[in-house]
């Protein structure tokens, strides 16, 4: 079949805006293609609020049958964390057929060059966001994430992460020309005179190992940058999450189709029940690169088991917040009280232990002390949360009951600072929303510490209690070396505290924001411009997105011949 989609129209329709990523990254300055507002979609064939919503439902208790070879059963059972059955059924595998079909198309793929693949991405990331309604239910239907977090994170800020994978890899790959004439000048006798040509080949195929509370944003940079850079590609997602990036596939196999490229290029791996594919699939010897977000225990496995892979992983971490002197001390709580709260501390970015000295704090109002910092904290997050409309807005569901287990557990830790209430969601009654709850704690006792130093991923944070400044900052830097972070929050007034939090940060690599009191929060990063973790300490091996993220997925063969 012809190609619909020839190299020309491509590159006619999306290299401005791959030059404009380029730019992005090179400046780090905000630029997003991808509308954050609800209201900018249903015009040039995008779907608007109704009918993304009425997509959603079409899919429900449906086949979702993406043709690819290898299908020996069909399989689903995803329920939202809002009560819904989803219903939806996906092609089970056969990976003795799978794999090699999808090795197939490679070559092409290959010799196509960094430019056509990206212009084919970008291609793939256009109708995804066109179709970012759709997507938004299908986020918020299994990652229990409320609608707009869902439409907001799942939707444009995933994609802006797999347009800036993609923009890295385009860079990283026309790092090197593709031909070269070589000459070596050789006194009286003539010159030694080679043609040199250099060509980026793929590593081979990638498993996306997909998380269950952000698929697409987790899932996106390292589907395309292994794509972008030639590889194939085999989504295996969270079995409680597998329709957003099964759509995901979907597309992709169209476009690539459209394209004239083989669509199995990019596959979907989805799993029975208890069937545990991450393992099997991992240690295959076609599977060369890895990407991973989810469990400490399962990503140093990976690390550890498949040898044959390029595997980067996004583990679990402890994040920490110096609280140390304000001069905004509403603007403080307001901020934090967010931070803890959104999608019910659901995410990798989201602050667990806040260190306060046990003799209070600076503030433009006076001290105050460890007691009032904390209650005035717990006052906040109860004033933010006290309407039910505004909390499951901002809480979004409960994902999986191993979190409402550990919130409940939390309380028997410590003096309870904020107790956790439920909130009833009149739209979906079968969903569980909790309040966050902020335990006390004291830094200089050792049974308080195994609280505090241990990942407790939920609505669950800890107010530490520490004697002073310098054992705060020593406490912060143990955490990051031991467990690991994806980000650190400091507060203070004092230049000593802040250029001690910034020399920690930046020895132990951890990504850090100071005095945040507007609308930035420590929990979120921006794509083209912030890096989500940094690669440099226990919670990662890798940063979304740098140079290092994308660069050793391929690699430059030479053929030079004489001239």
């Amino acid at each position: 079949m012809a190609a619909e989609l020839t190299a020309h129209d491509l590159i006619a329709k999306h290299r401005p805006t791959l030059d404009q990523a380029l730019e992005a990254i090179r400046t780090r300055a905000y630029w997003s293609p991808h509308p954050e507002h609800p209201k900018a979609y249903g015009e040039n064939g995008s779907l608007d609020m109704a009918a993304g919503k009425a997509a959603f439902d079409a899919l429900l208790g449906t086949r979702l049958d993406l043709a690819q070879p290898g299908t020996d059963d069909w399989v689903g059972g995803e329920v939202s964390p809002y009560g819904i059955e989803l219903g939806v059924t996906y092609p089970h595998a056969d990976v003795d057929e799978l794999l090699p079909a999808m090795k197939a198309g490679q070559k092409a793929w290959r010799d196509a060059g960094a430019e056509i693949r990206a212009v084919v991405c970008l291609e793939i990331l256009k109708r995804i966001s066109d179709r970012t309604h759709e997507f938004a239910h299908a986020v918020m239907h299994t990652s229990g994430q409320a609608f707009m977090m869902a439409f907001q994170a799942g939707g444009p800020h995933a994609q802006d992460r797999g347009l800036e994978a993609v923009a890295y890899a385009y860079v990283e790959q026309v790092r090197t020309p593709d031909t070269a004439e070589w000459t070596k000048p050789q006194g009286k006798r003539d010159p030694l005179a080679l043609t040199k040509r250099f060509t980026p080949v793929p590593r081979g195929i990638a498993l996306v190992i997909g998380c269950n509370t952000f698929p697409t944003w987790n899932g996106y940079p390292g589907l395309f940058a292994s794509l972008a850079t030639g590889n194939a590609v085999l989504v295996k997602p969270h079995p409680r999450a597998v329709l957003p990036l099964a759509l995901t596939v979907q597309v992709a196999r169209e476009v690539l189709t459209e394209a004239g490229f083989d669509p199995n290029l990019v596959a979907l791996a989805a799993e029975r029940p208890g069937e545990g594919i991450a393992k099997t699939l991992a240690t295959r010897p076609e599977i060369r690169i890895i990407d991973y977000t989810g469990s400490t225990s399962f990503g140093d496995w990976l690390e550890a088991n498949a040898r044959q892979a390029q595997v980067y992983t996004e583990k679990a971490g402890v994040n920490t917040v110096l609280v140390h002197s304000t001069d905004d001390y509403k603007g403080m709580l307001s901020n934090l009280a967010f931070s803890l709260s959104l999608y019910s501390g659901q995410m990798c970015t989201t602050p667990q232990n806040l260190l306060v000295p046990r003799d209070g704090i600076r503030t433009e109002e006076g001290p105050r002390t460890f007691d009032e910092v904390v209650a005035d904290l717990a006052r906040s997050v109860d004033g933010l949360l006290g309407d039910d409309a505004r909390a499951n807005a901002l809480l979004g569901a409960i994902v999986n009951p191993d979190v409402k287990a550990r919130l409940e557990a939390a309380t028997g830790l410590g003096e309870v600072a904020l107790a956790s209430r439920e909130v009833s969601n009149p739209e979906f009654p079968g969903a569980v929303v909790r309040t966050p709850v902020i335990v006390k704690l004291d830094g200089a006792k050792p049974d308080d510490e195994a609280a505090y130093m241990s990942e407790c991923f939920g609505p669950v944070s800890f107010a530490v209690a520490v004697d002073s400044a310098p054992d705060a900052l020593e406490l912060l830097r143990r955490t990051i070396r031991e467990k690991g972070a994806m980000t650190v929050g400091a507060y203070t007034t004092d230049e000593e505290v802040e250029q001690a939090v910034q020399e920690v940060c930046l020895e132990e690599a951890a990504q850090l924001s100071l005095n945040l009191t507007g609308g930035v929060y420590v929990n979120q990063t921006a794509a083209f411009s912030d890096f989500h973790g940094s690669g440099g300490n226990p919670a990662a091996n890798a940063a979304l997105t740098d140079g290092a993220f994308v660069a050793n997925r391929f690699r430059v063969v030479e053929v030079r011949r004489e001239a």
